[in-house]
């Protein structure tokens, strides 16, 4: 497809779409939790992970400590972000794909393993009081592993 038959974003989906670039790239810093929190809502947050499901922001920075601690030279590249409001417009389900691509150490191992995958995932967007779009609910519905990875 051409750049001239893409139908125009509006400002409320470039700003979801801008959400989950700069989301991702915050992880692949790994920014202090301070600076992510502010990506998702304060309450009524709900993350699904294939490790665990975060129910508040206390959990979420817990996960976080723990996962910036374990995963290292991080790199999230997005495939597709695909936009669909909410019947009771409240905000919108977005389908993410991520190729997520780090290296792991596991003690007493004598190197790190390479782990590969594209990660499909939903999430449900919302906006605060100033309407910004923030993560109200995400989770990962599958992990699909690179040729080569080693298992999560």
């Amino acid at each position: 497809m051409s750049e001239t038959s893409v139908p125009p974003v509006s400002a409320g989906e470039q700003a979801v779409r801008d959400l989950v670039k700069t989301w991702y790239e915050a992880l692949d810093r790994h920014d202090p939790v301070e600076q992510v929190l502010p990506y998702l809502v304060e309450e009524g947050l709900e993350m699904v992970f294939p490790e665990a499901t975060l129910r508040s922001v206390e959990e979420f920075k817990g996960w976080y400590e723990a996962v910036t601690h374990r995963f290292f030279d991080e790199i999230h590249e997005l495939v597709s972000v695909d936009l669909t409001p909410l019947a009771d417009g409240s905000g919108d389900e977005v389908k993410v794909v991520v190729n997520w691509q780090a290296h792991i150490w596991d003690r007493p191992e004598p190197h790190s393993k390479w782990l590969g995958f594209d990660a499909y995932q939903t999430w449900v967007v919302v906006s605060d009081e100033q309407g910004k779009p923030r993560v109200k609910t995400y989770s990962v519905d599958r992990l699909a592993p690179m040729s080569g990875s080693a298992a999560l």
